[in-house]
């Protein structure tokens, strides 16, 4: 199994001990959740982008109010 060899500073040991002791874990296991963590975070945020994506249409007419002036296609001026 590949594993990393990761340097910190004094400083950042020291909070990196912090986290993992106030999750209960070891560093090892700290540090491994952490990387699968932030990789399953990118993945919801792709997701959660894409179906705004698709939906910004709908929701543009429904509530147009809500248009960002650089999205109205009237060169951002307000109807007073």
């Amino acid at each position: 199994m590949p594993s990393l060899n990761v340097s910190f500073s004094d400083e950042e040991m020291e909070g990196v001990r912090a986290a993992a002791a106030a999750e209960g874990k070891s560093l090892k296991q700290y540090l491994h959740d952490l990387g699968v963590r932030e990789m399953h975070r990118k993945r919801f945020v792709a997701g959660s982008t894409a179906w705004a994506d698709r939906l910004r249409g709908e929701f543009d007419t429904a509530f147009p109010e809500e248009v960002p002036p650089s999205r109205r296609g009237d060169d951002g001026a307000a109807a007073a």
